[in-house]
């Protein structure tokens, strides 16, 4: 049995392998936890999005398949997006050969059975690929790769071989995905055993460790964070050159504890944002007037200091 890996490591792993990974919204808390467990987790499941522009489907679902529909989006370029952790409506029912192929890391993975009494939502990571799945759409080579890199990823992390990667047509009778060209219109069809042996070529690779990268501060203007602070989201978008400024005062309150990671973080000094740096105010003695939210020069530099940027007046 393995136990999933936490938001964190799910980031850290991917990033690791190469993958360009971004975060959407509350992913890290998004989940279907309260319908049942997550784990122990055993393998991946590859799916196609049977259509286009997904991204938003996939976290928020439908009325009668809430969401998230999967753990990663993964877009045409190859950008894997997270949308959820923990308990996601992905796979449904699975039958228990095919179950058991996966916990057994078998090279062979059989025609599925027509009963399905295995819960795949709770032993399972998935990643929905961006398709039609009309068997004329074809995945890019980046957006191939990247699922390689994508289920990799997951079986490095858990010491798992490639066996532990299923197609949600190999674990259903009920679903055809994933399906459609590979690389280019006239290209091979999608075909998981081949699918598993690149991920088991990329499993040979050890990750390049990227080189640290130079330290560089970054400079925050206080009157642009104060104008964001005392305008109008329109006055603020007008005056654009103040929505880095305010997003890295942003990503400070994060690590401050202050404001949610993924949700607060577009440059917008709302009132989240506002309440937030009142609450970082008042831990630095400030009370009243002077703990309204709007940053002042003493506050914004002492935050600065311990989270990266310079002030500038």
């Amino acid at each position: 049995m393995a136990i999933p890996m936490t938001a964190t490591q799910i980031i850290r792993s991917l990033q690791d392998e190469g993958v360009d990974v971004r975060e959407y919204r509350s992913w890290r808390t998004h989940n279907r936890n309260h319908r049942g467990a997550w784990g122990p987790v055993h393998g991946v499941v590859i799916h196609h999005t049977a259509g286009t522009s997904s991204l938003a489907l996939c976290y928020e679902g439908t009325s009668a398949l809430p969401g998230p529909l999967c753990h990663t989006h993964l877009s045409k370029s190859g950008v894997a997006t997270m949308v959820g952790h923990g308990r996601a409506n992905h796979a449904g029912g699975f039958a228990e050969n095919a179950h058991s192929a996966v916990l057994n890391e078998s090279s062979t993975h059989p025609r599925p059975a027509k009963a399905e009494p295995v819960d795949g939502n709770r032993y399972y990571y998935g990643i929905e690929i961006e398709n039609r799945g009309d068997g004329k759409d074809w995945y890019p080579a980046a957006q191939y790769d990247a699922a390689v890199r994508w289920a990799a990823a997951i079986c490095r992390y858990h010491g798992w071989t490639a066996d532990s990667v299923i197609g949600h047509k190999e674990g259903t009778t009920r679903k055809i995905d994933p399906r459609g060209p590979v690389g280019k219109k006239d290209g091979p069809a999608w075909d998981m055993d081949a699918f598993r042996a690149d991920v088991a070529k990329r499993l040979t690779v050890r990750p390049a460790t990227p080189a640290p990268k130079p330290t560089v501060k970054r400079i925050v203007s206080l009157a642009a964070v104060v104008f964001a602070a005392t305008h109008s989201e329109a006055e603020e978008r007008a005056y654009s050159k103040s929505l880095d400024d305010v997003r890295a005062v942003q990503h400070a309150l994060i690590a401050e504890g202050r404001l949610a990671p993924g949700t607060y973080e577009g440059g917008i000094f709302d009132i989240p944002t506002k309440n937030a740096y009142a609450a970082y105010q008042r831990t630095l003695g400030y009370d009243g007037v002077d703990a309204d939210g709007v940053p002042g020069e003493s506050s914004l530099k002492r935050l600065g200091a311990k989270r990266g940027f310079t002030v500038v007046a």
